[in-house]
């Protein structure tokens, strides 16, 4: 009997006991309930401040994406194959043209506090379905347009692609996707008399300044736009025509470059203001693509070139005599007056990280359009391309971050 009476009051003691417990979180849960309903929105606000904060720093907002090093990378470059690329220029193929040493298609770049996006062939035809992609400019914009090619090439079957030209505008078509990927030769944006896309190479370089709707008209719809102008600027001045090259009553004038060079992105400028839908077209500008054409401002002899380079340069903020910092200003002016019209234009700033790569270009190793001289056969220097770049290479570290700017605005 006695036994069964300790067990009862146990038993009581453990209910009373559990009793209390329930109690007890009731009451913290009231607490807690009264708490939250005074003070639930500002804990609100806090939790979406950090979650803002922590996505501005993950965006191109918070990271410099033009800002880093390169960092050789043998298991995921290069991003694809130069024999398999259906449509590979043999102006850029180097290793078809002889290159041996190919470790220039083997290096990422790595921003400094943050990571570029991995290109990704479909998810960007995707993007681009049923739009037109349009680089516009020189030949180092057309190596740009060949490298985009070449990235999405294997990821379109044979029957779902076609290559088309038509004078001075290519145009690569994903038909699967409706989607096109197009060049334009317009070497100074505005007309010139070297707007022939295979016949422009002239003693003498005219430019109509006030003249780019024959070209314009061209672009006019596209839903991206990818300029370029630097290379065929360089000289200290150019003749300016204001009239006709079909009449001979034109103004001619020698001017200076940088002036030149100011009054054709102006009219670059007027254009795009005026026919420009800023809810349709993406719009980017590419900075000045460096040369390395003077070995000794590097360490090498005077004399040499790029040819025989197969390392980049490591020494950090390199900046050889290939780049002209005046051009790029007059750039950031026009984009910036861009923008205060309402107007943004995308700078894609190249420059640096392409600075260290003098050894990334063609040198000798790419097809000669015309037959060598035995000069040029004893001193290969002297016919080294220092201008364009091999591909698989540079550029298409370029279109990753073009790739990078298009995942986040389509």
């Amino acid at each position: 009997m006695q036994s069964q009476i300790v067990s009862a009051a146990t038993i009581w003691g453990i209910r009373s006991n559990f009793h209390s417990l329930i109690a007890l979180l009731v009451a913290v849960l009231l607490i807690g309930f009264v708490y939250l309903t005074q003070n639930g929105g500002k804990l609100l606000e806090d939790y979406y401040a950090k979650s803002d904060q922590t996505s501005s720093r993950s965006s191109d907002s918070g990271c410099d994406l033009f800002s880093g090093k390169w960092v050789f990378d043998n298991q995921s470059y290069p991003l694809y194959n130069e024999r398999q690329c259906t449509f590979m220029s043999d102006q850029l193929a180097c290793e078809k043209f002889g290159r041996e040493d190919l470790s220039y298609q083997n290096w990422r770049w790595q921003p400094n506090q943050c990571d570029l996006p991995r290109f990704n062939a479909t998810a960007l035809l995707e993007r681009l379905r049923n739009k037109r992609l349009v680089f516009v400019g020189d030949s180092l914009n057309r190596g740009m347009w060949v490298s985009m090619v070449c990235l999405v090439d294997s990821a379109v079957l044979p029957p779902f692609k076609t290559m088309h030209s038509n004078g001075s505008l290519n145009i690569f078509k994903a038909t699967e996707y409706n989607a096109t990927i197009e060049f334009y030769w317009a070497p100074l944006l505005v007309e010139s008399n070297s707007d022939d896309p295979v016949s422009h190479r002239l003693p003498e370089r005219i430019v109509r300044v006030q003249a780019i709707e024959k070209h314009a008209k061209h672009w006019t719809n596209a839903d991206i736009l990818v300029f370029n102008s630097y290379l065929w600027w360089r000289r200290p001045k150019m003749k300016v025509l204001w009239g006709s090259f079909d009449r001979s009553d034109g103004i001619y004038k020698d001017v200076r470059m940088l002036r030149v060079y100011e009054m054709a992105l102006k009219t670059w400028s007027d254009w795009l203001e005026v026919h420009v839908n800023t809810n349709k077209t993406q719009l980017f500008f590419v900075s000045m693509s460096p040369i390395h054409e003077r070995a000794n401002e590097w360490g090498g002899g005077r004399g040499e070139s790029c040819y025989k380079e197969t390392e980049q340069i490591f020494k950090e903020g390199f900046r050889g005599s290939g780049s002209d910092p005046k051009m790029m200003r007059v750039v950031e002016k026009a984009l910036e007056e861009l923008s205060r019209r309402g107007l943004n234009v995308k700078m894609l700033n190249i420059t640096q990280l392409s600075e260290y790569r003098k050894e990334g270009h063609p040198s000798i190793y790419r097809k000669q359009w015309e037959p060598l001289t035995e000069n040029q056969i004893s001193n290969p220097s002297s016919y080294a391309d220092c201008v364009h770049w091999c591909l698989p290479g540079v550029p298409d570290v370029w279109n990753e971050l073009l790739y990078a700017y298009i995942s986040r605005r389509l």
